[in-house]
């Protein structure tokens, strides 16, 4: 009930579990170069049927909606409007779902807010449309699909050889 739900919330939006898909691929194609698209949707979708990633997705894109018909509190109304740089709960609220598959999640995370990657950008940019909450909930479900995807094929030695050769990675 919650997933199809949370599915069409997404979708109404602008924001399909494909462009998260695209996201993750692009998280996850240089360590797993046998990778394609739809293991990355198949992680998607998996990461979407866990409840609290539903919860947190609903609550999000409730509370964007509402600040988008001007219905908060002031002075929440305004942060929300203004995107607020320091209000930092859109992104508390995406790490519930970085966090359901490890601390990977976590710098996959990092990294998608810093950059905007795909639909995150789109979203980042408005379009006349509040999307506070939003853009951090796709960031976080990419990366936990991303992280899961990770967590499924542990490739360390090929990781390991790539880095000593390349001069990037651990160092041992």
């Amino acid at each position: 009930m919650f997933y199809r739900h949370t599915i069409d919330l997404l979708k109404k939006r602008g924001v399909t579990l494909t462009d998260i898909a695209t996201i993750v691929f692009d998280l996850q194609h240089p360590y797993n170069d046998q990778l394609d698209l739809q293991t990355c949707l198949e992680s998607v979708e998996h990461v979407m049927q866990k409840r609290e990633v539903q919860h947190a997705l609903i609550t999000g894109v409730a509370l964007d909606e509402l600040a988008e018909r001007h219905r908060l509190p002031t002075p929440l109304q305004e942060m929300m409007e203004v995107d607020e740089p320091l209000y930092g709960i859109d992104e508390i609220l995406a790490l519930s779902i970085t966090n359901v598959y490890g601390t990977i999640g976590l710098t996959s995370f990092g990294y998608l807010d810093k950059t905007k990657e795909g639909v995150i950008q789109k979203l980042n940019n408005h379009g006349g449309r509040i999307h506070v909450f939003l853009d951090d909930l796709i960031a976080g479900v990419a990366a936990a699909a991303s992280a899961r995807i990770a967590h499924e094929n542990p490739d360390m030695g090929r990781y390991l050889a790539d880095a000593k050769g390349s001069g990037k990675g651990p160092v041992e």
